[in-house]
This record gives C-alpha cells, structure tokens and sequence, in this order.
C-alpha cells in the first residue's frame, strides 16, 4: 500500500503532465527513494493508483536501467561499461571492485552495504573509467581511487 507521502509527492507531479500514465517514472522513482527498490506490491500499488495496468507499467519499470526490480544494497555502484571507458580499463575498475567486495555485477555484499550492477553509460567519456555511487559520480578511476571512495560509504 502506497503511504499518504508517496501517494502526496505523486500527486505534486502528476499535475505537470496531462495523463496520469505519463507520470509513471515518476512515480516509480518516488516509491523507490522512499523504499529503495520497486516490489511487484508496490507496482501494483503504483498502478492501481495511476489508472494503468501492472503489465504496463512493470514495462516500464523494466526498460528503465535505474529503477532497481529487486532489492539493492544501501549504496549501488554503477559501473560505466561504455566504449570509452572499456579502452581506457573497465576491466580492471571491475576486476578491482569484484575482488575488494567479493560480489560479480548483479549481486549485493552479505553486508547489504554495496550493489554492484553496470551501466551503459554515465556520460563522462572524457574522464572514463568511471562509476557512480548513489548519486555521486566517480572518474578517472583507478584501484587506489576506488578504495578511497568506497571508504566515503558506510
């Protein structure tokens, strides 16, 4: 069930748009900062409140790489895996955070403190390898700047 503050911050976008539906990123987005991820729950909840299907919208949950389906740790780490990060040593940015977490993409640390997951691309091209960190974003990427960020996450 949508809490009165989700179903308040949906409505205060909703009124940008002219379709209920059109508002569904939002929507997805609000539930998943106030829950961390997007339970098939609330989809229906969030569905059920806009006038959609869940079908619907779980497409559109889907297609979007930044609306996370199933749990995630406290801190999800996007790794860029684009072209130029992958010339200038995405395999070692991954190499790195596999082994100092102890996790492959798609698996969260036992702790629940990190995700890991890739990403096309975080649009930095002209500092690449990068990552982001929740919100922050990471460049220039090398094993002894990785550690130093990482220790910024607790």
């Amino acid at each position: 069930m949508l809490t009165a503050e989700e179903i308040n911050e949906i409505e205060a976008e909703a009124v940008h748009y002219p379709k209920r539906e059109a508002v569904s990123i939002d929507a997805l987005k609000i539930v998943q900062r106030h829950r961390g991820w997007v339970s098939d729950e609330s989809l229906r909840d969030i569905a059920g409140h806009l006038g959609m299907s869940p079908t619907d919208l779980d497409s559109v949950a889907t297609f979007y790489n930044l609306i996370f389906r199933r749990p995630v740790g406290r801190h999800v780490i996007m790794v860029c895996d684009s072209v130029s990060c992958w010339i200038v040593g995405h395999d070692r940015v991954k190499k790195h955070l596999t082994e100092r977490l102890g996790i492959e993409f798609g698996q969260t640390t036992s702790d629940d403190r990190f995700t890991l997951l890739p990403i096309v691309c975080l649009g930095c091209c002209d500092r690449a390898p990068a990552m982001m960190v929740g919100g922050d974003l990471h460049t220039d990427l090398d094993p002894q700047k990785i550690d130093i960020q990482l220790e910024k996450y607790k």
